[in-house]
């Protein structure tokens, strides 16, 4: 873990590496995902089956081993223990309550010209969703993807998951039934992602795709950026808590242990304006990541990629240093957090006041957990139902509008050195 002042000489140094440090995959997986993408494209189906037994241990035959049916899912979700049950329909309102607030509007209006302007909001027409099977199996996941896909209107939601060895996870399943995902695919990887993009003989092609995954599913979708849309390129996940010395250390350690947990490469950074209270943050993050089934990550990634940094002026000098780190989720755990949250551009989330751990984000909060990471929060927003839209305008111009703006249209085309374009509209006006 670093410890930086603001105070020392060579802080500027040693923050603009932090900030420039993307902590993403090193492994050249482009051509391995090229290699793979090309195959399912050219090869369809049986591709996909030799990629699932190479790396899924998983041989697909028949009909079940290929799809997981939505009859499984909810039994899957009958047998969850009652409060699990219960926190996960919580979870699933108050996601779907938030995002069916933002769905846009249609506009249709006419102008002081007489032009008739607008736009329509429509769904994409399919959109799919990967979904992790391995130390990533999350259930929370699924439902942030599929409910803002179903609030805005996908007709047709897939989801590909792999599943080691033929297993499956029962909560992953019943989340998929309570956000009423229409197809389960058991293939995973960089292939998943082909077949979404390119469809095969069995899984239809879609128009979006989105889900978290390892390096070799954010290349796969970064390669097929264009031929499907997509929602980010995700790394590693972050947070960065500001929090004054009237917080509780222990409460403080287990936000930023929170993030640690995912994986060694995640990166957890405290500011704050004690050095007193982040030596005690320090300590309990160590006791607790003792205490911790996930122990070996939390600790990995807490002493290979984890900062503490000690300022004079949390209000002053906390917001320029959160915009240049553009952090993934940012915690306010102050006793006025609204004046800083107005003062801080970059951020995937903001999560306000010392009662609002991200973990509440995470699960119940309503707002998406699917955000930009490596400092992508300076020019991209989380997931909502906009991901699954798309907006066509229109125009409509009678004789009398066409009379005012026509002309210029005219100028402007020969003035581009478009005579068609020009004539097009010249024609009219006689």
């Amino acid at each position: 873990m670093q410890m930086l002042s603001t105070l020392a000489p060579d802080f500027e140094a040693r923050f603009a590496r932090i900030v420039a440090d993307r902590r993403e995959s090193t492994d050249d997986v482009a051509a391995s995902v090229s290699s793979i993408l090309s195959a399912v494209k050219s090869r369809g189906d049986e591709a996909l089956v030799e990629y699932t037994a190479r790396f899924d241990h998983h041989d697909i035959v028949t009909d079940s081993d290929w799809t997981i049916a939505p009859e499984a899912c909810e039994a899957a979700y009958k047998a969850l223990d009652a409060e699990l049950r219960e926190a996960l329909d919580l979870a699933a309102a108050r996601i779907r309550a938030y995002h069916a607030a933002q769905l846009p509007e249609d506009r249709d209006y006419t102008d002081d010209a007489g032009v008739r302007l607008g736009a329509i909001w429509r769904a994409v027409d399919a959109a799919g969703l990967y979904v992790p099977g391995g130390r990533a199996a999350y259930p929370s996941s699924l439902l942030m993807n599929a409910i803002p896909a179903k609030v805005a209107g996908v007709e047709r939601l897939a989801i590909c998951t792999p599943t080691p060895r033929g297993k499956t996870n029962d909560l992953v399943l019943a989340a998929a039934h309570v956000a009423s995902v229409d197809e389960i695919w058991r293939v995973g990887g960089a292939q998943a992602v082909g077949a979404f993009a390119y469809g095969t003989g069995r899984i239809g092609a879609v128009d979006v795709i989105t889900g978290p995954g390892n390096a070799y599913v954010a290349e796969a979708k970064r390669q097929l950026y264009g031929v499907v849309g997509i929602d980010m390129v995700a790394g590693p996940s972050e947070i960065l808590v500001i929090a004054d010395k009237d917080n509780d250390p222990d409460w403080i350690a287990a936000d930023l242990l929170s993030q640690a947990e995912h994986d060694p490469t995640s990166q957890s950074i405290l500011i704050t304006d004690d050095a007193g209270f982040a030596a005690l943050v320090d300590d309990c993050v160590t006791v607790q990541t003792s205490q911790l089934s996930t122990e070996a990550v939390a600790r990995e990634s807490w002493e290979t990629n984890g900062v503490i940094i000690v300022v004079e002026d949390l209000a002053r000098e906390a917001p320029p240093l959160a915009d240049r780190l553009a952090a993934e989720h940012v915690e306010l755990a102050i006793a006025e957090p609204e004046s800083m949250l107005r003062e801080i551009r970059h951020a995937g989330s903001v999560f306000l006041g010392r009662m609002t751990p991200e973990a509440i984000g995470d699960y119940v909060g309503g707002p998406n957990h699917v955000l930009p990471t490596g400092r992508r929060a300076r020019f991209s927003s989380g997931l909502s139902v906009l991901d699954f839209m798309k907006r066509t305008s229109f125009l409509e111009v009678n004789e009398a509008a066409f009379a005012r703006i026509g002309p210029a249209a005219a100028t402007l085309a020969h003035a581009e050195g478009l005579p068609a374009h020009a004539r097009s509209v010249e024609l009219r006006r006689k």
